[in-house]
């Protein structure tokens, strides 16, 4: 599937949202997400380029191109700063942002988005992976509802945020497969969120000094085996197998968008399951990052996951849980689309 032209409307992007399951291969891009790149804002992911390397890449237009072709003077950067890590970016992103020209991008040298393979923005996080359960009041309805208590008659709202974490080596990126432990689970969901890259360290962060700390926006699939969750009483077993967190496609820089308010929908084989928008999160963006820090020092590369809303597998009667062949589909607006099949 060829690349849209610049041209690309608003009104294609949605046409192509909505036509159906697309099926897409590793680490490729649905032309949804590629429709939304001509929108003007800075976009990084981590790709192989055509040589096999992996780096880091600016989106934009249907296209990808390196990073350190699209920074003045690469060389003389600091040794420390690594244009091919997203992490290394990521810690330096003030200095390398101040030699970026995204009008001088090379026409006709970026390789087409519809011939790249992507990977997750952080392919091994280095840092933490921090999830926030039940953020969204439906949701908390919903897990209140499929935990037989038929005697709660308020919804159990969390007075504080609820934080846990995943493995690191859970992260996989778009168009990959979520791959079923068989003989562990049988019983996988999906649980699509908007997750915060942190790009400055902190430690105390105020609330009203915390959107100064974010480098960025992603999409991030909270994959979890419920059955694993309720075997164990805890939640990082089921939360951390492999392939068990779907990120991408891109990280969307914070300077270009407000993630305060952003509709996020998630499909599973072409209907609508989630349907939401980040400003109806218990606890914002500012108040996870002023919890999280208050004992903890954040650092560049660390993402929070900051919940996901109703209509995970789980909140049916009877459960719809993922099986071999689903396809999950997740859309944030002025983010980007996420899909990756299930087997």
């Amino acid at each position: 599937m060829d690349a849209p032209p610049p041209t690309t409307t608003a009104a294609a992007a949605a046409a192509a949202l909505e036509a159906g399951v697309e099926r897409i291969a590793d680490g490729a891009v649905t032309s949804a997400a590629i429709a939304m790149t001509s929108d003007g804002r800075i976009r990084l992911a981590s790709f192989q380029q055509h040589c096999g390397q992996t780096t880091v890449g600016v989106v934009r237009d249907g296209r990808i191109w390196p990073l350190h072709e699209c920074v003045e003077g690469p060389s003389s950067l600091p040794a420390p700063i690594h244009l091919h890590s997203m992490a290394s970016v990521i810690g330096s992103w003030e200095e390398i942002r101040a030699r970026l020209s995204l009008e001088k991008l090379p026409e006709g040298k970026g390789q087409l988005l519809s011939e790249s393979h992507l990977l997750a923005p952080l392919p091994r996080p280095a840092g933490a992976i921090m999830c926030i359960g039940k953020n969204y009041e439906e949701h908390v309805k919903e897990v209140d509802t499929w935990k037989t208590a038929p005697h709660i008659t308020q919804p159990s709202i969390p007075t504080h945020p609820i934080v846990f974490t995943k493995a690191p080596q859970s992260a996989t990126g778009p168009g990959t497969a979520i791959r079923i432990p068989h003989g562990h689970s049988q019983a996988i969901d999906y649980e699509a969120e908007l997750a915060v890259i942190i790009g400055r360290p902190g430690r105390g962060i105020k609330p009203e000094d915390a959107m100064d700390h974010v480098f960025g926006y992603t999409i991030l699939n909270d994959v979890t085996a419920r059955d694993v969750q309720k075997r164990h009483q805890q939640w990082f077993l089921g939360k951390s197998c492999d392939t068990f967190c779907p990120m991408g496609p891109w990280i969307v820089l914070a300077s270009e968008i407000n993630g305060q308010d952003l509709h996020i929908r998630c499909w599973i084989n072409g209907e609508l399951r989630q349907n939401s928008r980040t400003s109806q999160l218990i606890f914002p963006i500012p108040t996870l990052i002023a919890t999280i820090s208050a004992g903890i020092t954040l650092q560049p590369g660390d993402i929070i996951a900051t919940g996901t809303p109703a209509g995970v597998g789980s909140g049916f009667d009877p459960p719809r849980h993922l099986k071999e062949g689903d396809s999950v589909r997740i859309q944030i607006e002025n983010v980007g689309e996420l899909i990756n099949r299930v087997e």
